[in-house]
């Protein structure tokens, strides 16, 4: 999953209903999960070649490949998307040849950002071209916090467990209405920067906001259900947040740390209230914030325990975040 965001949302699914048990291939990290969190990992078949939890996801075969070099630097990585995305190409390509073999059923992918993961459009030229199991396409298209409840139902209801669906949802719903009463009682709420991409700057939108909201911050920048976008460091030393959250779209915490450095050579960075207080944190945010899944709880407990720390404790430091310092 790379950034910047990408197109507006579709919604409907295309393809035949079928009835055999399902056959199902994920090309969307969150998906993949949503999957999982639904009882039904043992009908996955395929997945992408970003999807990594649950951990037992692994052993299934790999379904697309990005041709983007994801081991270059934040300024290079996006100067490769924005040159592919210039030319109208796609970021990813779907191995159509192993979906006909994997002869699927159900095909999870998305139309919320195309250079964040396989769009709609190479999956379904891929299996109008390739794949003989005319399987059922089931587009996410997550934008809001509502949106990743949507989609959860909607995969569900593509699988004949809608009412299971409902549960999860339900569930999730719960452990976050019980995170924003703990939260919604204190009487600070601190300003806080999520910063989705390092070099250039970007802001973290979606549902992001949504979770800050909930876990009791207050973003700078960023509009809920509305996609990130670019901001300038003038606009960051001019808000001055008291918490600053790195969480780059794809990367985990070695991967942020790794790219950091580039930020205290900003003129006025040692001046930010955030650093000031030791109050700059990097988080994975490819395992987190960025996929739009069941872990969108464990993302609000995250930024609970960030903007929070003598309230909320869920176990996350070293995992979810880490200190700036560390």
């Amino acid at each position: 999953m790379l950034c910047p965001k990408g197109p507006a949302r579709h919604s409907g699914v295309t393809g035949k209903t079928k009835k055999s048990p399902a056959r199902i291939v994920s090309l969307i990290a969150s998906a993949t999960e949503i999957v999982s969190a639904l009882g039904m990992e043992d009908r996955l078949v395929g997945r992408s070649h970003e999807c990594d939890f649950p951990p037992s996801v692994l052993n299934l075969p790999v379904c697309s490949s990005s041709k983007v070099n994801a081991a270059a630097t934040s300024r290079e990585i996006d100067r490769q998307v924005g040159k592919i995305v210039s030319q109208a190409l796609s970021v990813y390509r779907v191995d159509g040849a192993l979906l006909d073999e994997l002869a699927p059923t159900v095909i999870v992918t998305q139309t919320q950002c195309e250079v964040c993961a396989v769009s709609l459009r190479d999956v379904e030229k891929a299996v109008h071209e390739r794949v003989r199991s005319e399987p059922q396409i089931v587009p996410l298209a997550p934008m809001s916090l509502g949106d990743v409840f949507d989609d959860i139902e909607a995969v569900a209801g593509a699988l004949g467990i809608s009412e299971r669906g409902g549960q999860l949802v339900a569930q999730l719903q719960e452990r976050l209405e019980a995170i924003h009463s703990a939260a919604a009682v204190l009487e600070t709420r601190p300003a806080i920067a999520c910063i989705e991409w390092i070099d250039p700057l970007m802001h973290a939108a979606n549902w992001v906001p949504e979770l800050v909201e909930i876990a009791g911050g207050q973003v700078i920048a960023g509009e809920p259900g509305r996609h990130s976008g670019y901001f300038d460091f003038e606009d960051l030393l001019a808000a001055d947040p008291d918490v600053i959250a790195l969480m780059p779209c794809g990367f985990d915490i070695r991967r942020t740390r790794d790219e950091s450095p580039v930020l205290p050579t900003l003129p006025g960075w040692e001046d930010l209230r955030a650093v000031r207080n030791r109050r700059v944190f990097l988080t994975d945010g490819n395992q987190y914030f960025n996929r739009p899944g069941p872990r969108v709880v464990e993302s609000a407990e995250i930024l609970a325990e960030l903007l929070h720390p003598d309230i909320f404790d869920f176990g996350h430091q070293g995992s979810g975040w880490i200190p700036w310092s560390e």
